[in-house]
């Protein structure tokens, strides 16, 4: 089962992330998508502390910040990201991705992407979380003044069937093409979001966005639950929570199973990047040496 356990102090805050071996969560997955093992375990470390030598996540960061490249945004991101999970109580960690809760869920994953984009890019311009969160604001305000019928007096079903038409028809959203291993724009929020065509996951923290910000407009006075389909054709559709069943449960994603999905991804994804261009750089290496010999 995915479980996340903190600890945290004036001074420290310790997230861990882990997967460990579960038949009845496991089997669910398509078998096309990546996942922890049964017989594996992974962990995903996060501390905060004020000696920064002593935080084990920054061993990669300090690694290349010793190589003379920049790491401070990176830094940033990974503060950032700590900062927004500290929010998250244990109740919170299990519930739905569509009920409002104390982590803001959307600078959560553009934290990840931020921190990740910093490390491979080493660009001197951080990625700006705030500019693609406005993205999602005026996706929100786009659907209220598209949608022709009165927010408030329609139906729950008529509600979000005009929400899903305008989010996959209108604006075009769609899933990515099925791939053995995903590509890392369809994982980062932010390019889901330039390019309109991301993973269930991501679509799936899109629909929740929007219904969260249509709630705090007063729009929506009713709980509804996000279904995430596990294949790689359907998308993500809401309904009544009220309607909810037990064999809707594999489907729904909460706070904590959200995170734990796009972070074992995307740092399998990192690590391959990662190990490719290591591999150029000590190609080139011997190769300009080889070059210079001659």
């Amino acid at each position: 089962m995915n479980s996340i356990s903190t600890t945290g102090t004036a001074s420290s805050f310790l997230l861990t992330f882990s997967s460990t071996s579960s038949s009845s969560s496991s089997s669910n997955f398509s078998k096309s998508q990546i996942y922890p093992s049964s017989s594996s375990s992974s962990r995903f470390t996060c501390r905060n502390q004020l000696n920064p030598r002593e935080d084990l996540p920054f061993i990669l960061h300090d690694t290349l910040q010793t190589s003379g490249i920049d790491i401070t945004h990176a830094k940033d991101a990974r503060e950032g990201f700590c900062s927004q999970i500290k929010r998250l109580s244990k109740i919170e960690r299990q519930v739905s991705i569509a009920i409002n809760a104390s982590a803001d869920l959307a600078k959560t994953a553009l934290l990840i992407a931020a921190e990740d984009d910093a490390l491979v890019s080493h660009s001197s311009v951080p990625l700006p979380v705030k500019s693609f969160l406005e993205r999602l604001d005026t996706l929100s305000m786009g659907f209220v003044s598209h949608y022709s019928l009165n927010l408030r007096s329609a139906s729950p079903e008529l509600f979000l069937d005009g929400l899903e038409k305008y989010l996959y028809g209108y604006k075009g959203f769609r899933r990515a093409p099925a791939t053995d291993l995903p590509e890392s724009r369809d994982l980062y929020l932010h390019s889901v979001l330039t390019h309109r065509s991301g993973s269930a996951v991501m679509l799936s923290l899109i629909y929740s966005e929007i219904l969260k910000m249509l709630r705090m407009w007063g729009l929506l006075n009713y709980d509804v639950e996000i279904y995430c389909p596990r294949d790689e054709v359907h998308f993500p559709k809401g309904y009544l929570k009220q309607k909810s069943k037990l064999s809707d449960q594999p489907y729904i994603l909460t706070q904590q199973s959200l995170l734990v999905e796009v972070i074992w991804l995307l740092r399998l994804v990192l690590l391959l990047i990662m190990m490719v261009l290591c591999f150029f750089q000590i190609f080139f290496f011997f190769f300009g040496l080889g070059s210079t010999s001659c």
